[in-house]
Order: C-alpha cells, then structure tokens, then sequence
C-alpha cells in the first residue's frame, strides 16, 4: 500500500480550505423584487474595494429599501469604467449603460455583459473574474430564451428574464504581467488557498505518487485514467476524450 496521495488529502478539506477569513463577502446582484421586475432603482456607487483572492474588484453600491426606511448596501463585481458616485440602475426600465443591470430579454445583440444570472433569481453566476465579458447573440421572444457566447467561446441558451450587468468586468490584463519571482506567487496563493508550490508527480517516490520512482523522471505508462479509477490511482489525464496537440487553426462558425 501506497501514501495517501495528495488528490486524496485534498478532498477532506483540513489545511486545503480556502482562506476566506479577510474577503469581503459574496458578491451577488440584489434580490430581485417588483421594482426591479416592473421598472427600476436607483443605486449609488460608494465605494470600490479590492477583495482578498479575487481578481476582480468589488463596488460596494447604496439602495434605498424600497419597503422600510433604511439603506441597503450591496456588494456588486465592478465594471469596466465604474466610479464612486456613479448611480447605477438595476430593473427592466433601466437604461442600455455600463453598470446597470437589466434582463438580458431587454438587450440588443452584441452589448457586452457580465456577471450573469444562469437561472432567474440566482444573483449572478456567469462570467465573474477579472476581464472576463459574454456577448449577447441572439434573442427568441417565442421561446423566451437568449443565447450568448461565453469568454471560453461557447455558446449558451438562458432563460430571458435572467438578469446581467451591462459592460466587462473591472480588472482586465491582469495575467499579462508576469510574476517574475517566487515571492510574488507566494502572496498570490497565500490570499486563495494552499494549492503553491506544486511538486510534480514524477518527482515524487512510487510510495507518493502513481508517477513517483524510476530512474529517470517519467510516468512510465499512459497518463490518462478511467473515470471509475480508484482515488488512489486518479491522477493525470482523467477520461480524457483526446489528448496531444490541437492541429489545425480554429474556425469560428458564426
């Protein structure tokens, strides 16, 4: 018998949980209510926070309650070209501008959006991390269904009352600038979770790993495995469908 290999250790959680203890909170759009569902309200940009393990800066935005006398205070992802004191709109009635939240039923073909409801109510769960935009492709009012095109390239149908902000999200380029030195990867993974430094599989002894041993650094057997493998034994390529090199340049079929 083998070690407790380290794709194991990492699904009971312990020292592989997420360093949650400095974030700011969940950044969702608000709960959708009538003046959202028939019109619109009106919010104001207090605030742009950096938070903690995500890359993508948060804007801290003030609502009226619309039942009580009080304010709300949501925190939504940041756009692109977002400012403090901006008032930003959230509803059907809203207007077509960076920042504003309608649903994506009201949107022309082509508007770039961000954090996107997958299913109505779920207060954005598509396209969140920093630079990332969808854009809307195409509208079926019959069916009540809009198909939009993810960062990854793929294309998907949404229900139309779900709900998107309007514009990219807020810190774009952020991968174009290398780390240069260990240290910046050090304060990087620290903010997320314990996932640096990665010590590979071949480099490890047989007793640690499927791809440990041998006297040379190599698998020594084909590096894809079956879904059904045993956990012990589920590092590599799992079920992959293909492996190698894509040959050939990628054609866009719109």
């Amino acid at each position: 018998m083998g070690r407790v290999i380290r794709s194991q250790r990492k699904g009971a959680g312990s020292i592989f949980t997420a360093r949650t203890h400095r974030r700011k909170g969940a950044a969702k759009l608000r709960a959708i209510d009538y003046s959202e569902r028939e019109g619109y309200i009106r919010g104001l940009v207090k605030e742009i926070i950096h938070d903690p393990g995500r890359g993508a800066p948060l804007a801290k935005v003030q609502f009226r309650d619309p039942y009580r006398f009080k304010t709300r205070t949501e925190l939504f992802i940041a756009t692109e070209g977002m400012y403090t004191g901006q008032f930003v709109y959230c509803g059907k009635t809203a207007k077509l501008t960076i920042g504003n939240t309608l649903p994506i039923s009201e949107l022309p073909e082509g508007t770039v959006i961000s954090n996107i409801e997958e299913k109505p109510g779920d207060r954005g769960s598509l396209v969140r991390a920093s630079g990332n935009y969808a854009t809307v492709i195409g509208q079926n009012p019959d069916e009540g269904v809009t198909r939009i095109r993810l960062p990854s390239g793929s294309k998907k149908l949404l229900k139309s009352n779900c709900r998107a902000t309007v514009g990219m999200v807020a810190g774009g380029g952020r991968i174009d600038k290398p780390l240069l030195k260990a240290g910046r990867a050090f304060y990087k993974h620290r903010a997320k979770r314990n996932s640096w430094p990665r010590t590979r599989g071949v480099a490890m002894n047989p007793v640690d790993h499927v791809h440990g041993g041998g006297n040379h650094q190599h698998i020594g057997k084909a590096s894809t495995v079956a879904r059904s493998a045993v956990p012990g034994q589920k590092v590599g390529l799992i079920a992959a469908r293909r492996t190698g090199l894509i040959r050939g340049s990628k054609v866009n079929k719109n």
